[in-house]
Order: structure tokens, then sequence, then C-alpha cells
């Protein structure tokens, strides 16, 4: 009797929030998606010939600078509030690797300041991106030690 009566809330549940939810549609999510984690990857391909061929960076330190101008861009723009409309704009389209992380550790940093420096902005930077950090650096020394195991055989 009990799972007949659950039965019935779950689906009157499930009726009232498909009722409220807004209507989306996914096609237009999607291209906006692709057109905007795309035009990021053109910032940052751009971003590279322009240090190429204006400063003669090649490899490591290229790759490095190119880094660095999208991770302090992706910042910024977090910090002055445009990344968060560009994310509603683009949803997935905007979690691009690099400057996805660098906006989800100022992301939290700027909606915790108000708590001090330690218990808000060092405490809550790395609040979404610690797992990644920690399970990155984790298995990043694994996979050296196998390599370095594997070596002495």
């Amino acid at each position: 009797m009990a799972d007949a009566k659950n039965s019935t809330v779950n689906k009157a549940y499930i009726s009232f929030v498909s009722e409220i939810s807004p209507r989306t549609n996914e096609r237009r999510s999607l291209f906006n998606a692709f057109a905007v984690g795309g035009f990021i990857c053109v910032i940052g391909q751009f971003l590279r010939y322009i240090l190429q061929f204006m400063f003669s960076l090649e490899g490591d330190e290229l790759a490095g600078a190119v880094s660095m101008i999208l991770i302090f861009l992706s910042a910024f723009l977090t910090g002055i509030g445009v990344y968060d409309r560009i994310g509603k704009y683009a949803g997935g389209g905007s979690i691009v690797p690099i400057t996805g992380f660098a906006n989800s550790v100022v992301a939290p940093a700027m909606e915790f300041k108000s708590e001090g420096f330690v218990y808000g902005l060092a405490a809550k930077m790395f609040i979404i991106a610690g797992p990644i950090i920690v399970f990155g650096v984790v298995s990043s020394v694994a996979v050296g030690l196998i390599y370095y195991i594997a070596g002495l055989f």
C-alpha cells in the first residue's frame, strides 16, 4: 500500500516539475556550446600565432604563454562578471578545459570573499577545482612510479 502511495506522489512530483520547468531548445543549446567553445579555441590559436611570429616563442614556452594568457583572461572575465554570462549563453561550450578550470577556481573565491582571506578566499577557492587537482597529482605520481619501476627492469 505504501509503495502505491509513493508511486502516485512520485508521478505527481514529476508531472509538476515538468510543467514548471522551462523548455529548452536542444539544437540551439548545442550550437551555442559548439560556437562559443570553438571561438575560445580560435582565440587560443590566434594568441599562439601572435606569440610565435611576433615574439619568436616555440615549444613549451609558447604553450605556457598561451595557457597563462587564457587563464588570465578567464579569471579576469570571471572577476568582472562577464564569464558567467558567457556560461549562461554557451552552457558546456564555456567549459573548454583551461578557461573553464580557471573559472572554477575564481568563481568560488569571488563568492566567498566576504568571509575573509583565509576562511573565504583561500578555503573556498579550490572547492570545485580541488578534487581535480588532487586526483591529477595522485594519478601523475602513480603513473610516474609505474614508469620508474618499469624502467628498472
